[in-house]
């Protein structure tokens, strides 16, 4: 009989122990302290995950990435220029809902980004000739990265969205 008093006063003791955490827990909550902690702990995570998504998303689409990351022998300039911008596109697509944890600036730093690479890509491929090959468009773009000042344009929005992220943390 003593193992069975025993287990029942350990099981009023839980029984009591949780009721006052439930009455702890929702009187924070009623006053507006308990979630607060919680989910602004939470929104600040979230955050700095888009940060990091944004980020590889900037790498993922700055064109000597994009280059190195898609190239296909035996192409047209054509058919790369269509790969290059879809994947793009596609990339840029995927990460949309990340808008709604940052700054419109940045966001917009980020359609600029994109916009800017798919035009760069669309006006080289139509510099070169109709019989180029996808090597041609490459070394093309390539080039125009190493000497336009917009084909360094991903390092300034990435160091926009560092800048960012850091501020909260």
């Amino acid at each position: 009989m003593a193992d069975n008093s025993t287990l029942y006063s350990i099981l009023i003791a839980i029984a009591v122990a949780a009721g006052l955490a439930y009455y702890f827990y929702s009187s924070r909550d009623k006053k507006g302290e308990g979630n607060a902690g919680v989910t602004g702990g939470s929104s600040n995570v979230l955050q700095l995950q888009a940060y990091e998504r944004l980020i590889l998303l900037t790498d993922r689409i700055a064109i000597p990435n994009l280059v190195s990351r898609t190239n296909h022998t035996g192409m047209t300039a054509g058919e790369m220029q269509f790969i290059l911008t879809k994947t793009i596109r596609d990339e840029f697509d995927f990460n949309i809902t990340q808008q709604m944890y940052v700054s419109a600036e940045t966001w917009k730093a980020l359609k600029n980004l994109k916009e800017t690479n798919l035009l760069i890509i669309n006006q080289v491929a139509a510099s070169l000739d109709a019989d180029a090959s996808a090597l041609d468009l490459n070394r093309a773009l390539l080039q125009f990265s190493m000497n336009d000042n917009r084909g360094s344009l991903h390092e300034l929005v990435s160091e926009a969205l560092s800048f960012e992220a850091k501020k909260l943390l």
